[in-house]
């Protein structure tokens, strides 16, 4: 077996795994990472797998989220990410890093060069007034997700995102007709930003006949809660990249302001991030 075949067993292999992950009742937890010692942290700490989040990446890159980053900047960041860890890899690539199906289909591709095994793909529309991708268009960038997933012979788990809720344009109507839409498409799973009301939850769980991935943070019920709920897939976001720079903020308004560094307090020392750096 050649290096380049076993390389693609290995990839077909974790994308198994990370499909074996997604379980009712049992939801996998996704702490987003953003760069490679974030991803070693999680890691570390006991991750089954490693998600991306776009917003992060973004920011660490100097670009807001929203489709500004470029697609090879992001590309580039989940390729270090999967060299630098042993579990699979799941990849926020926003809405696509394209204009058209063909573009996103060439995302796909690079994503899956990169090695990683699943894919985030969001139907909100960015520079403007809130809203979404009409359903066929959104549908049709889905298809050539799965079509080059399918073609490459990787089992890549398309996670669709449907942000009615997240940015108020339906209710759990109009994310239930999405969500089997997508699904129709070739999307393995629903990403549904903005929802963590228990009764929400369970309304979407049931309706959608695929796992539900669900954002929590601060206020939104425990794992346990919403594994009792059915909740497959469990995202943190961009929130653990925005409490690292809520750190950092705070280090630096304290040091310019009284001097002092007690903010400091309760931070990974050199030692500890060096040597998670230093594994192989």
């Amino acid at each position: 077996m050649t290096e380049q075949q076993n390389l693609m067993t290995g990839q077909q292999h974790r994308a198994e795994q990370f499909r074996g992950l997604h379980n009712a009742g049992e939801p996998v937890v996704l702490v987003n990472a953003w760069d490679v010692a974030s991803a070693r942290i999680v890691e570390a700490a006991g991750a089954r797998a490693i998600a991306t989040t776009s917003a992060g990446v973004a920011w660490s890159l100097g670009a807001p989220d929203g489709d500004v980053l470029a697609r090879d900047l992001a590309v580039d960041l989940v390729a270090r990410i999967v060299g630098a860890v042993s579990v699979p890899v799941t990849a926020d690539i926003e809405s696509g890093f394209g204009a058209t199906p063909d573009q996103v289909g060439e995302t796909v591709r690079a994503v899956l060069t990169a090695g990683a095994v699943g894919v985030n793909i969001e139907d909100a529309v960015h520079g403007g007034a809130p809203a979404l991708r009409p359903v066929d268009d959104q549908c049709a960038r889905l298809r050539a997700a799965r079509s080059v997933a399918d073609d490459a012979g990787i089992p890549l788990f398309v996670n669709a995102r449907v942000d009615t809720f997240l940015r108020g344009l339906g209710g759990l109507a109009e994310t239930v007709e999405r969500a089997n839409a997508y699904l129709a498409a070739g999307a393995d799973g629903i990403f549904v930003p903005g929802v963590v009301d228990p009764e929400l939850v369970a309304d979407l769980v049931r309706d959608i006949p695929a796992p539900v991935n669900i954002l929590a943070g601060p206020g939104a019920p425990s794992l346990p809660e919403l594994a009792k709920l059915g909740v497959s897939r469990l995202s943190l976001g961009s929130g653990p990249a925005e409490a690292a720079y809520g750190m950092a903020r705070r280090v630096a308004e304290e040091a310019f302001g009284t001097g002092t560094y007690n903010a400091l307090v309760g931070a990974l020392d050199w030692g500890t991030v060096n040597a998670l750096m230093t594994r192989r």
